[in-house]
């Protein structure tokens, strides 16, 4: 693998050393951000949000920590009925109120969205997973179906090596240096595709969106957090869940995927056998979860 480099090529291609083959140094443009708009919700905290597609059913979308609709909007791509995304304290234009938060207040947020949306259905990814069976611990039949993508915690602490990569990320956004940022976000792409044009593209977005927007301050304790106290508890969900795991992902262990799916009464497990699944399977899991969520 080459090194890494930062700032991007000026022609958004790969930036190579000596001689060999290089990858074409065109590529798609980026679509232009949606409009969104700030909600109020019952607990004081203005959300984010943006509605695409129509009627029922409706489906809430919370992305993971960093993220954002951008991340989780293509995985609504081809699920029917209206779709809501949005985005969490701390996360875009969402409020940040003072003060450090749990799952207990990402989980207050989803529910908020969920409410005022009317949505019956709900998608996390990761923090959005977390903050998903937080509102599932309280509440077991607030949705009539879900979908875990890459569950990182449910109630046990995170690995110490995620916990590092997390509190890096936090701690990178806070110097407000782009270069630095970078080298953070850099160990999300994989390396096979992190000097070609689309990892330099998502590079480029990813830091061009967090040195624009930041993260809160009130993130810093979530690394370490747990989402709920007992998983067991989960036993009480009687909606169809399905749950996808990755082989071999440090930030999102395998096995906090099959404890949720062993839990939850009526779950099916599907497992990518490596990681990145969103750069190598991107196509199949937006099939798979509009097939599930589509069935029903």
């Amino acid at each position: 693998m080459r090194d890494f480099r930062w700032p991007p090529p000026p022609d958004g291609g790969p930036r190579t050393y000596g001689p060999g083959p290089t990858a074409p140094r065109s590529g798609r443009p980026a679509l232009p951000e949606p409009e969104t708009e700030l909600v109020a919700t019952p607990h004081g905290v203005r959300l984010e949000r943006l509605v695409t597609g129509a009627g029922d059913p409706v489906t809430v979308f919370a992305h993971g920590l960093a993220a954002g609709i951008s991340t989780t909007r293509p995985l609504g791509s081809a699920v029917a009925g209206r779709r809501v995304f949005f985005q969490f304290r701390g996360h875009g234009r969402s409020d940040s109120p003072p003060g450090r938060w749990g799952y207990a207040d990402l989980g207050r947020d989803l529910r908020a969205i969920a409410d005022l949306s009317g949505a019956t259905r709900a998608l996390g990814v990761s923090l959005g997973a977390a903050a998903l069976s937080r509102v599932l611990w309280e509440s077991p039949e607030r949705f009539e179906r879900v979908v875990f993508v890459l569950p990182a915690v449910l109630d046990e602490p995170r690995p110490d090596a995620a916990r590092q990569r997390l509190a890096g990320l936090l701690a990178a956004v806070r110097t407000g240096d782009a270069g630095t940022v970078a080298e953070a976000v850099a160990a999300e792409v994989p390396a096979p595709v992190r000097n070609t044009p689309a990892g330099w593209a998502y590079l480029r977005q990813r830091v061009d969106q967090l040195m624009r927007d930041g993260l809160g301050e009130g993130l810093a304790d979530l690394p370490d957090g747990v989402a709920i106290r007992d998983r067991s508890s989960l036993a009480a969900v009687t909606a169809p869940a399905l749950v996808v795991g990755c082989a071999g992902d440090e930030l999102h262990p395998l096995a906090v995927a099959e404890q949720l799916a062993a839990t939850l009464p009526s779950a099916t497990l599907h497992v990518y056998d490596r990681p990145g699944v969103f750069w190598s399977h991107r196509a199949d899991l937006r099939e798979k979860i509009s097939h599930f969520l589509n069935e029903g």
